[in-house]
């Protein structure tokens, strides 16, 4: 090697020194170099229901682009309230996230006098990541001859001390909607509150439970044993899952209601960081697998943009504000 060309050795051990550390002035270093090494989805909920099936299937497609590993990490108790709490401390340089329903955002706020955090400063929207509808069911514990929501409706005008519906919790939205129903038909019907969907459906197909409002995917898994019969669902349009029952708006009460999931990041995240997530969560729910996936469990994908996102939640809470007002509910009574 020749004297001159030697020369360059130094050189090119100092550029690499400098192009490693991110010293080098002026230098633009990959986008694969400027993704996280870990990263985690905080959610509100134990392993296993759909939620959590959302959030791992997710976990997977960020993987590799957005993160190195992606992990979920379920932090469920106080009605989802600890994960939302957790993610206001979080780190926000993008590597925690938080995927939530929307009643800790858009309801929480008006049936707890105190919440652990405020969503509209703790919070940083990222993107919209699907929709489920919710269904009314009935089991054996009413009489085959209800095989429809006026049947029912029927029924319990005529057995008040028997009329009863469960939902996954008090305050929720499978809880409010059927308390809204039984407010305009004029029926007293007795809620019964559990802890999610599990407990409540073991209750409505041994017959100890009358009837339940909750998710459509809670139901799907049971429909083929003949128990369950499902009466009304609660979209703009029938679920497709479910194209024989009726929406409420059907049966003539003008009242729809879906729960949405939603991506969030540290309220302190800068706009960058927000639109890096936001980029990679879109991607992810345009995939057709995902789609698919969410579908069994009776989710249907979406996306959005983080300002959409945002507006959603403003009209939601407007929304949830008048009807608890009328309803007069609250979660500390």
């Amino acid at each position: 090697m020749s004297k001159s060309a030697n020369a360059f050795g130094p050189r090119r051990r100092l550029l690499r020194t400098l192009v490693a550390t991110g010293l080098w002035p002026g230098l633009v270093l990959p986008a694969r170099a400027q993704g996280l090494g870990l990263a985690k989805i905080l959610l509100g909920a134990p392993a296993g229901g759909a939620g959590d099936l959302m959030a791992r299937r997710l976990a997977e497609k960020l993987r590799g682009g957005y993160a190195g590993t992606v992990i979920v990490e379920n932090k469920p108790g106080a009605g989802g309230q600890l994960a939302v709490a957790a993610l206001k401390d979080a780190a926000d340089d993008g590597s925690v996230l938080l995927l939530t329903p929307s009643s800790l955002l858009s309801i929480y706020p008006f049936t707890y006098k105190t919440l652990p955090y405020k969503p509209e400063t703790d919070l940083a929207p990222v993107c919209l990541a699907a929709y489920a509808t919710m269904a009314l069911a009935v089991g054996p514990g009413v009489p085959a001859s209800v095989q429809s929501f006026k049947d029912f409706l029927a029924w319990a005008r005529a057995n008040p001390a028997q009329a009863s519906y469960g939902s996954p919790a008090a305050g929720s939205i499978p809880h409010l909607l059927m308390a809204a129903v039984a407010q305009a038909s004029g029926v007293a019907l007795t809620h019964v509150a559990y802890r999610g969907s599990t407990n409540a459906l073991q209750d409505l197909r041994g017959g100890t439970l009358p009837a339940l409002s909750a998710p459509v995917g809670a139901f799907l898994p049971h429909l083929k044993s003949g128990q369950l019969r499902l009466l009304a669902v609660s979209g703009d349009k029938r679920n497709a899952a479910l194209p024989e029952v009726p929406t409420y708006r059907e049966l003539g009460h003008a009242l729809t209601a879906r729960e949405w999931y939603g991506f969030f990041l540290p309220g302190r995240a800068s706009k960058d960081t927000v639109a890096r997530a936001a980029a990679a969560l879109q991607a992810a729910l345009r995939l057709p697998d995902v789609a698919e996936a969410l579908a069994q469990f009776g989710l249907e994908a979406a996306s959005s943009t983080p300002a959409e996102l945002a507006a959603l939640i403003r009209a939601d809470s407007d929304e949830w504000r008048t009807l608890i007002r009328k309803l007069g509910f609250t979660a500390d009574s």
